[in-house]
């Protein structure tokens, strides 16, 4: 086994101590620090459920693009649960190509220590938080389409760019 430089047993350390956010305990990388990965050709599959939606899969390994600091981290063997939302932006290239960007967020619904069976949170539980996640993301979008006017509602003024709301019509049944 390698031995650890005074600088990679402090940021082990770092890693595993416990700390706050928003008055709550956790462990693991600090908020605000980052990740980059590197992802083997993986496999994306899709079937169609509606005109406008679609269901898939995707299986692949993903490899730090960098390397952990030595003795930090989780055990081998350890599991999450994430649940993504994402935009996926794609542009047809040719008849078999696309590119493909994605940008979004990973919410931690669970996870499953490497030395036990069972998840941190039941199914049930699980559920439930992935619902306040949804609940969160669906006010925090309502919120900012209400504090952006709509283009539809909006006129341009001279040719400054400028905009001011349009009268609204209403209309007799």
């Amino acid at each position: 086994m390698k031995h650890m430089s005074a600088l990679d047993e402090d940021l082990a350390k770092t890693y595993n101590r416990f700390k706050t956010f928003e008055g709550k305990p956790y462990t693991g990388m600090k908020v605000g620090g980052h990740h980059k990965w590197s992802y083997d050709q993986g496999e994306w599959k899709e079937t169609k459920k509606t005109p406008d939606l679609w269901e898939f899969t995707f299986a692949v390994h993903k490899r730090r693009a960098g390397h952990a600091p030595p003795g930090s981290g989780v055990p081998v063997g350890t599991e999450y649960h994430w649940y993504i939302l994402a935009h996926q932006i794609v542009r047809k290239v040719d008849e078999n190509t696309y590119t493909t960007a994605m940008s979004g967020l990973k919410y931690k619904v669970a996870h499953k220590r490497a030395d036990k069976a069972t998840w941190s949170a039941s199914e049930a539980a699980q559920r439930r938080r992935l619902i306040r996640f949804l609940e969160e993301m669906v006010g925090s979008l309502k919120r900012e389409a209400e504090s952006v006017p709509s283009a539809a509602q909006e006129v341009p003024v001279n040719g400054q760019g400028r905009r001011k709301p349009r009268a609204r019509v209403r209309r007799e049944a």
